[in-house]
């Protein structure tokens, strides 16, 4: 697998103030990215744990940290789903 580098300027007041080094504050930033693409719908959960840098179990069970449901796409993709290809009709009750 093929990686980019993005570099991003960071001042040193952030990292004092969040009690962190360069490492640990770059892997959070992934992580969040990841979070936050993966609510959005923009990657799936597979992606999302990827760039995270992390096994797809670990970023799912880490999502509860973020206040994000973990199956948010796949419901998502259920209810566009049910939306296209299943009709109600409330007589039918």
């Amino acid at each position: 697998m093929s990686t980019r580098q993005i570099v991003i300027d960071v001042p040193e007041k952030i990292l004092l103030a969040e009690k962190t080094d360069e490492r640990a504050f770059a892997h959070e930033l992934r992580m969040l990215a990841a979070v936050k693409l993966y609510e959005l719908g923009c990657l799936s959960s597979g992606r999302a744990a990827e760039l995270a840098g992390i096994p797809r179990v670990e970023f799912l069970l880490n999502l509860e940290r973020y206040k994000v449901f973990p199956l948010q796409a796949e419901l998502r993709d259920l209810a566009r789903y049910v939306k296209r290809h299943v009709s109600f009709n409330p007589r039918q009750l």
